[in-house]
């Protein structure tokens, strides 16, 4: 199976949301009891390692001190968009996850009916979650489908047409953690894409912070910048949070709600008692395609 940096990525997120099931219920910022089992072995057996107090804190510590709060803000965006999935208030009739990497949701998902979901990411990351998938659950639930998409250079709206998928306009589609990996041509192309969505469907996506991303602003995580920017560049995007509204209304989305480490701090981490921190560095936002 051939690698690249970017696909490597969809591993750490999912090794966090494990760790954290380790917690107690009332200590823990995001509930995901499959993360843990569609990890391969070598991951399945830091977690276990990770039931042991002391190191699972020495792990959340170390993390903290390479990327200041971004522990904290991977595991609560996971929380906040499982939120939106279950919002008694939404109506949806259809999942759309875009640069699914190794996300449990369709599978949590599809324990309590048949919404259908559909996950596009690289073809190597589709191999890797298919194999993942049948080794933790032995198959594919019928309302998922899978499938490979090139973000730079397809266009998702068809390969999503091409895998069955109908647009009602009560879609939520899920970007999560991807836009940064992507050159500005292919995150702006993709949202040009999604254009096409009919009016009502919403959209929850994450985004590093331009500044960062320019290194202007580097938030205290020169760490991180040295890691995704200097070294490896594996991080190509970002968005202004002042200006995210504008360019999605360029696009005819409409802006509801853009969360970061304040909402993360007051609605999830406070009251677990933990002192951990959200970073500044990557937002996320939540919209709406305008009539």
């Amino acid at each position: 199976m051939a690698a690249n940096p970017a696909a490597q990525t969809a591993f750490g997120p999912m090794v966090l949301a494990a760790i954290e099931q380790l917690e107690e219920p009332e200590r823990r910022l995001v509930d995901d009891d499959l993360a843990e089992s569609f990890l391969p072995g070598r991951l399945r057996a830091l977690v276990r390692l990770a039931r042991f107090g002391p190191l699972r804190r020495m792990l959340i510590a170390a993390s903290d001190r390479s990327g200041p709060g971004l522990w904290a803000s991977v595991v609560c965006r996971k929380r906040y968009i499982d939120e939106k999935v279950s919002d008694p208030v939404s109506e949806i009739d259809a999942v759309v996850i875009l640069g699914s990497g190794l996300d449990t949701r369709p599978y949590r998902i599809a324990r309590y009916g048949d919404l259908p979901v559909y996950e596009l990411d690289q073809p190597v990351n589709i191999e890797r979650k298919t194999a993942a998938v049948q080794r933790a659950l032995g198959g594919v639930p019928a309302s998922v489908q899978l499938a490979g998409v090139n973000f730079e250079h397809d266009n998702a709206m068809t390969v999503l047409a091409d895998n069955g998928f109908r647009d009602t306009g009560r879609t939520l589609f899920i970007w999560e953690g991807v836009t940064q990996y992507l050159t500005p041509e292919g995150l702006h192309r993709t949202f040009e894409q999604l254009r096409a969505v009919t009016p009502g469907s919403r959209l929850i996506f994450t985004y590093v912070r331009q500044d960062f991303i320019d290194g202007t602003n580097l938030q205290d995580a020169e760490a991180v910048y040295r890691k995704f920017r200097r070294r490896s560049q594996v991080w190509k995007s970002g968005l202004d949070p002042e200006r995210v509204e504008e360019t999605l209304r360029g696009y005819g989305w409409r802006v509801l709600e853009q969360v970061g480490p304040s909402y993360y701090r007051d609605l999830y981490i406070r009251p677990t008692g933990r002192t951990i921190r959200a970073s500044p560095i990557e937002w996320t936002a939540l919209a709406v395609r305008s009539d």
